[in-house]
């Protein structure tokens, strides 16, 4: 992913993991401004709330040194709920809250 990023001007990232119907958008002091607002969009079309990045999550992640790297937006996107590996069974619903984060991802 590392050098793949570096060979393309990606206007954003989608970091997907599973876990809590999220939308994390934060790092540090080095998020662009329009990061929240694109935030908050992605949420209204998955459903998903927006929430700041904890502390103990920053510092480790593909979406942080984006961020960082580019000060670009990045954003992790904690799809489906339960104990993962998150059953096939979420599949559909999961590929119907993200849909418009990605298509809204694509169009930023």
């Amino acid at each position: 992913m590392y050098n793949f990023t570096l060979n393309h001007n990606f206007n954003l990232v989608l970091s997907y993991h599973t876990q809590g119907k999220v939308i994390f958008w934060q790092y540090q002091d080095y998020t662009p401004e329009i990061s929240e607002s694109i935030a908050n969009a992605f949420s209204r079309a998955s459903g998903y709330s927006v929430e700041d990045t904890p502390y103990n999550s920053s510092f480790a992640g593909y979406k942080d040194w984006f961020i960082y790297q580019y000060r670009k937006p990045g954003f992790t996107i904690e799809a489906g709920l339960g104990e993962n590996p998150l059953p096939i069974s979420q599949f559909d619903e999961i590929y119907h809250d993200n849909i418009g984060i990605l298509i809204l991802g694509m169009v930023l």
